[in-house]
Formats: C-alpha cells, structure tokens, sequence
C-alpha cells in the first residue's frame, strides 16, 4: 500500500455483519474438553470484549482463531466463507493478526525492525531501510500515534505504552483485517492505559474488526461495542455493550447467568456437576 492510497482510500464502514464467524467450535486436549460449542461474531469496525475468567477458554479461543491450535469440530466463517486456518500463516493471509501480552519485541531493535521482524523487504537482497521507514511512519500516522518521536528509537529504550503500541502497528502494517489484542493495558498505568485505549478505539474506527481480551471491564465498557462471555468453556452471552450493566457481566464472568442472561437455569446446574 502506498503512502497516496492511504491518503485518499477511506476506512472500511463499520458493518452489522460479521466479518468472522464461529458456530459450534470444540477444542480438547486429552480428556480436558476447554471449548464447548462456542459461537462468535466479530463485525468490522467494531470492538468485541471477550471476557471471562482464568481457565473460562479465552486464549485457547485465540489461539485457534490464529491458527495456532486447531480447532477439534466447528465452523470458521471468514468474510461470509467457509475457512479452513491449519496454522499461523493461513490466518495471517486472512488478514487476521494477534497481539500477545508479551508482544514480542526486540529490545535491541528500533521500532522499523521491529514491525518488519520476519518480513524485512529487500532491494537488491539488501534490507530496503527507506521502504521500511516509509510504511512504518505511514502506519503510526494512520493510527494517529504522536508519542514516538523517532522511528529509529531502540524498543528498550519505550515506555509501557510506546512498547504497545509498536506492538499494534505491527499488526495493522499489514492490511489486516481483523486484530486480536490479549491483555493490552496490563500492567500499565493510567496514562498509558489511556493512551492505548484510544488506539484500540481508533483502530475500529479505521474499519477493523477488533477482538480484545481483557479482565478490566473499565477498560471494556469504555472501549467495547459488543461483549462476548466465556465461562467454563461456553460462549455464554455476546451483547452489545449498552444493553448490559458491569454488574450483570461480573455474574456471567463468575456463574455463567445473570437474570435472563447467560445459560439457563438447568444448564447452570449441569456445568456444576461436570465441573
């Protein structure tokens, strides 16, 4: 991509329907049965929370979505068809890119190497350092980022939230289409947090379906269109954010219900006794 495409190609519109799809997905490993007939909606332009707790099946979700672990039965819907993703690749040629909690930096890198780690372009089997430099400045432009003050900074020398989002303008460098982002305010303070919820905003705003995992439901219900609940290896519930209080997701979180919310009351009963 160009930097005079960028400039003159608006966003996608943000779109009712879904641009990923999951219905009916299991995954065990052994006799651990993690994902139990999970269903998912990503629509692009939107932010999906996806929330539960430890143990409810979050990462190993992702991990299937990316490729990573394959999911044991179940349909997987990329923009309206049928997908079959065997590994990492296959969901990056989706346009599908995932953000992971230790994002994966190089601290002896600047941040151009960093976001070309791996896929380093070439002029004359020499790296193209003025390309990289180019697009990597394009990106962060896109993304509105004003906290880097140079490109050719070393990663170790970024804070928290610089470091993020290095790591989130790795992922949309590559026309992506959907980003998964694990975590991405842990451990940071309140500024950076800030700093990196809006770009998680804006990255919905520029057209991509985003899915963020988290256990901060401030963090949720500030950025959030749509909130997706695993519990116990079941999608629970997946709403819209207005049409839910933070106190009904904590009892999804916690019991798998929340009034007429979640699963039904025989089905809470049976979780129990499989649990």
């Amino acid at each position: 991509m160009t930097a005079a495409t960028a400039e003159t190609s608006p966003p996608p519109a943000a779109s009712e329907d879904p641009i990923l799809t999951l219905r009916g997905i299991h995954k065990s490993f052994g006799a651990v049965h993690v994902l139990r007939g999970v269903d998912l909606d990503v629509r692009r332009g939107h932010v999906t929370a996806l929330v539960g707790d430890n143990g409810a099946g979050k990462s190993t979700l992702i991990k299937g979505i990316a490729g990573i672990h394959g999911f044991d039965e179940g349909d997987y819907t990329f923009e309206g068809k049928p997908v079959h993703v065997h590994g990492p690749k296959d969901a990056n040629a989706l346009g599908i890119e995932v953000v992971y909690q230790d994002l994966a930096l190089c601290d002896n890198l600047d941040v151009v190497h960093n976001m070309f780690l791996g896929r380093e372009e070439t002029k004359s089997r020499l790296l193209d350092e003025e390309a990289m430099e180019a697009r990597a400045r394009e990106t962060l432009d896109g993304l509105s980022v004003r906290t880097l003050k140079s490109v050719r900074t070393q990663v170790a020398s970024l804070s928290g939230g610089q470091r993020q989002t290095v790591a989130i303008a790795r992922a949309v460098l590559w026309n992506s289409k959907v980003v998964i982002l694990d975590e991405p305010t842990a451990a940071l303070g309140v500024a950076q947090t800030a700093q990196v919820l809006r770009l998680v905003r804006r990255l919905a705003d520029n057209g991509l379906g985003v899915i963020l995992i988290s256990h901060n439901l401030n963090d949720v219900f500030q950025v959030a269109d749509d909130i997706a609940v695993l519990y116990l290896g079941k999608m629970v519930e997946q709403v819209r954010r207005e049409d839910v209080t933070s106190n009904q997701v904590v009892e999804l979180i916690t019991g798998g219900r929340s009034g007429d919310l979640g699963m039904a009351e025989e089905g809470s009963d049976q979780e129990g006794e499989d649990a």
